[in-house]
């Protein structure tokens, strides 16, 4: 089955099936919506739509068969998304990189890269951060598929162009600014200053 495209909010809430999906005692075979509802605390109906947007419908009084749908699932999640590096190993940088979170999006951070580091360190977790000059050289080994900007604006389209001539595809960017990149490139912005001010204005 073609995998449609979801949205965030969808996309956000697949690990929660995924890890429900995988507490099953061995013995159930079979999985309603209503009951992954039930057990989530969400709608019945917005579980439906979430889960067909990857695995299709479940089949009527019987549901979904539930070792497929986590299979499915996981399947999703794995191929959205692939290795990933960061470049500019700060405060900000080092904390992307040790957060255990992304592993139940199918997203491994395999390394940092910073400019200020003359010799491989390692992060707090045991996660490498490395120099600069190896950057290409590790992308082409490890195939990495996405490109994490934790660099001041200054700096951030030099890096956002250097990811992309090492053929990455997707770059998320937490620079405070707009990056140029090519048409076949995918990129997202993550600006905690924007979303903050946000924030204060709706609890006015």
């Amino acid at each position: 089955m073609q995998n449609r495209e979801i949205s965030r909010a969808t996309l956000g809430r697949i690990p929660s099936y995924l890890q429900y999906l995988k507490t099953l005692p061995p013995g159930v075979q079979n999985i309603s919506a209503t009951t992954i509802a039930k057990e989530l605390g969400l709608g019945e109906v917005q579980v439906r739509k979430d889960l067909s947007c990857v695995s299709g419908a479940g089949k009527p009084k019987i549901g979904y068969n539930a070792a497929e749908l986590a299979d499915s699932l996981e399947t999703y999640l794995s191929c959205k998304n692939g290795g990933a590096v960061i470049v500019g190993a700060g405060k900000l940088g080092r904390a992307l990189l040790d957060y255990s979170g992304f592993a139940g999006y199918g997203l491994e951070i395999l390394a940092a890269f910073d400019r200020a580091v003359e010799a491989e360190e390692k992060s707090e977790m045991g996660k490498r951060i490395l120099p600069m000059d190896g950057l290409e050289e590790f992308c082409k080994t490890h195939a990495v598929q996405i490109g994490i900007i934790a660099v001041p604006a200054g700096e951030a389209q030099n890096v956002c162009s250097r990811l992309v001539e090492n053929r990455i595809r997707g770059i998320w960017s937490f620079a405070p600014c707009s990056l140029t990149v090519p048409e076949e490139v995918q990129i997202e912005y993550e600006n905690m200053g924007l979303a903050l001010a946000h924030l204060k204005i709706q609890i006015k």
